[in-house]
């Protein structure tokens, strides 16, 4: 079942485990995780995170698929997606527009070229995760240090990929905010350049400065006060969605989380 438009989310993280678990009611509305960080895990963390998939809705943000690469799709991996988000009820599933394995793991997200040949390749690949799983995925923008072959503006590229796939947007606010300072462009021109019917998800994360010329986006720090005025005209451009709060190091105390939470529901509640 799809998740309710002003829904607010947190990523489901092992460190975080105790306390998601000791979390009260209503503290927030879904979890994120990455299913193959998840995917044959058995024992007392199987246990905590069947125990969580039972009582708050789960979405999946993969890592792994390389929807960009030029090794050939791992067909045997992508039927573990799909029956790990059959046996969890996940009802959205999203990937980076990006790849990280060629002859193996790269372990990071590297940039497709912004060509008429990469949008092909990568939307054909779309297409099959898209039939292998029998279900929509969302494409996340991703942030990127470089643009090798840049012959498309990003803007064109993402929509080319969109169109051609047929698949939906998970549209990464921070990134925007990232690339946009690092790149020279205009962040709420590319935030209009997205297709409203195609966003279903937004993801909001911290980031680290390193020059006034140089955003790294680490997801190891609080949301800052520029990334969460253009959530705020995301939703004025495309509406509220399930929008979750990434937190992958660094951890404040749990409250300090939960607060950034509750101000992703302060800023949707203002435009429903």
């Amino acid at each position: 079942m799809a998740l309710p438009a002003a829904t607010a989310g947190l990523g489901l993280r092992r460190a975080l485990m105790g306390a998601l678990q000791d979390a009260p009611p209503g503290a927030f509305d879904f979890l994120e995780c990455a299913p193959e960080n998840w995917i044959g895990v058995g024992g007392r963390l199987g246990d905590q995170f069947a125990a969580l998939a039972s009582r708050h809705p789960i979405t999946s943000h993969g890592l792994s698929l390389s929807l960009g690469g030029p090794a050939p799709l791992d067909g045997d991996f992508v039927d573990r997606v799909g029956a790990f988000l059959d046996r969890h009820a996940i009802a959205q599933y999203s990937e980076h527009l990006s790849y990280c394995s060629d002859d193996g793991q790269l372990y990071d997200l590297m940039p497709i070229p912004f060509t008429d040949a990469a949008v092909r390749h990568v939307s054909d690949r779309i297409r099959r995760v898209q039939d292998r799983l029998g279900r929509r995925i969302a494409i996340e923008n991703v942030s990127y240090y470089a643009a090798p072959h840049r012959a498309l503006d990003e803007t064109d590229f993402v929509n080319a990929v969109l169109d051609a796939a047929d698949c939906d947007l998970l549209l990464d606010v921070n990134n925007v905010y990232v690339n946009a300072i690092n790149h020279g462009y205009d962040a709420r021109a590319f935030l209009a350049a997205m297709p409203t019917a195609r966003v279903t998800q937004y993801h909001i994360a911290g980031h680290y400065d390193e020059a006034d010329d140089l955003k790294v986006d680490t997801h190891g720090a609080p949301v800052k006060d520029d990334v969460w005025a253009l959530l705020d005209h995301a939703y004025t451009l495309h509406g509220v969605r399930p929008t979750l709060l990434e937190r992958d190091f660094n951890f404040p105390a749990f409250d300090v989380l939960l607060a950034e939470v509750e101000r992703i529901r302060e800023i949707q509640h203002r435009h429903v």
